[in-house]
């Protein structure tokens, strides 16, 4: 013969289901999701700055290199390689040689540097020595070429 099932008043084996480690476990995986978050979003921000700033390193680069072959033109008196170096709005206002006629009785340049060019307004600083002796400071404009994204001359400030 079988007993019957306890009555009212039996006490179950566990007073409530074990709870033992449940607590920990949820806050160590919360904890990884949380770390994992972190790691993903840290390394795609970071490889944005990353990308920013190799971005304006390889801008500058090719502008100080534009901006250096003309001076080289200039200086060398190549002015029709340095024509070549100017942006469309600039060859529009002047024929080559309209162009090396002024930059013959402009001084000549004997030394130059650049500084960081200025993002915002594609501009770059340049230090210039003249063959008098003189120094000044201006700043190369430049423009983007819409057709082959090649970097131009396109004017002075001083």
């Amino acid at each position: 013969m079988t007993q019957p099932p306890p009555g009212p008043g039996v006490t179950p084996p566990f007073a409530a289901p074990p709870t033992e480690g449940r607590s920990f476990r949820l806050w160590m995986a919360l904890g990884v999701a949380a770390l994992a978050t972190v790691l993903c979003c840290g390394a795609g921000g970071t490889a944005l700055v990353g990308l920013m700033i190799t971005g304006s390193e390889a801008v500058n680069e090719q502008v100080q290199t534009v901006a250096g072959d003309y001076f080289d033109a200039l200086r060398d008196q190549k002015y029709n390689e340095a024509y070549d170096l100017l942006c469309d709005q600039m060859r529009d206002d002047e024929t080559p040689e309209q162009f090396s006629s002024r930059m013959s009785r402009e001084p000549r340049i004997a030394s130059y540097s650049f500084g960081d060019v200025d993002l915002i307004d594609l501009t770059l600083p340049a230090d210039v020595t003249y063959t008098s002796g003189d120094r000044d400071t201006v700043r190369v404009a430049m423009d983007q070429d819409s057709g082959s994204g090649e970097f131009r001359v396109c004017g002075f400030e001083e």
